[in-house]
């Protein structure tokens, strides 16, 4: 991993700057390898994990947890991480009868607007429990894959706006945790809703990674490329904002980096 950026992840995932935003966003390419970092190195952090997974399935996370070297069926089972398993889930919700509270309740709405169970299963999976155990997590964090799914299932981008703006009053400023969601970017210019969710989080965003497929296409020795962005709204203007560039290639257990044209395989 490259050096810079390796550093830049293990100061932001070791908790050393709490109570912040991460914004995971891809365009024309695959983002999840970023989600896995994130998850994984937050569990090696011993932080207490709130997972709401819209899109894969929980067997799926916890085999690339195994290759990147943590167990998410321990982690579940020993109380650091809770896991909301959107398939299975929403299949519940449609043909079994549920109580109102459950998380995706607002699927069998006729108009779909409403995630505060959603809410309230977040504040009540990382809330301090005080049991007498030894065992103290650090940090709560939240980490969702991925918000644009919601959008795809009749939620408008106002509504889950509104899901984050809780999440962060809670995990991020109550609970001095950390929130990281992925969004997609479908380049679509007539997405309006997919904009509108994309822009609000960036403005509220501490830390955005966006990955992006090559201009070129495809490459075997260079999958994509990874833009960062601190932003840093207290600083002056001058300060506030700063970015960096690197290129990518995703292999079996890790992710290499290196910056723009310097690639192994052309050197």
């Amino acid at each position: 991993m490259f050096p810079e950026l390796n550093n830049l992840l293990n100061t932001t995932l070791a908790g050393v700057e709490q109570g912040k935003l991460t914004l995971l966003c891809d365009a024309k390419t695959d983002g999840s390898f970023l989600v896995h970092h994130f998850l994984s190195f937050y569990l090696k952090a011993n932080c207490k994990v709130c997972f709401v997974a819209l899109v894969q399935s929980f067997s799926h996370y916890n085999i690339v947890g195994q290759k990147l070297g943590v167990s998410l069926t321990m982690a579940r089972e020993r109380g650091q991480l809770v896991f909301l398993e959107g398939l299975k889930s929403s299949v519940d919700v449609f043909f079994q009868a549920q109580e109102e509270t459950h998380p995706l309740h607002f699927l069998r709405e006729a108009s779909a607007g409403n995630l505060e169970p959603l809410y309230q299963f977040v504040q009540e999976a990382l809330k301090p429990v005080d049991n007498g155990e030894a065992t103290t997590w650090r940090c709560p964090v939240l980490l969702v894959d991925d918000l644009s799914v919601l959008l795809s299932l009749g939620l408008g981008a106002v509504a889950v706006l509104d899901f984050i703006h809780y999440c962060r009053a809670t995990v991020c400023q109550e609970l001095k945790g950390n929130v990281v969601a992925l969004v997609h970017d479908s380049g679509d210019a007539e997405d309006e809703e997919n904009d509108i969710l994309l822009n609000g989080l960036s403005h509220q965003s501490h830390l955005i990674l966006r990955a992006e497929g090559l201009a070129t296409g495809f490459c075997k020795d260079v999958h994509g490329q990874l833009r960062i962005l601190w932003r840093r709204p207290l600083k002056p203007t001058a300060q506030r904002d700063r970015s960096l560039t690197y290129q990518y290639k995703i292999q079996d257990k890790s992710v290499s980096f290196f910056a723009k044209g310097m690639s192994p395989a052309i050197l």
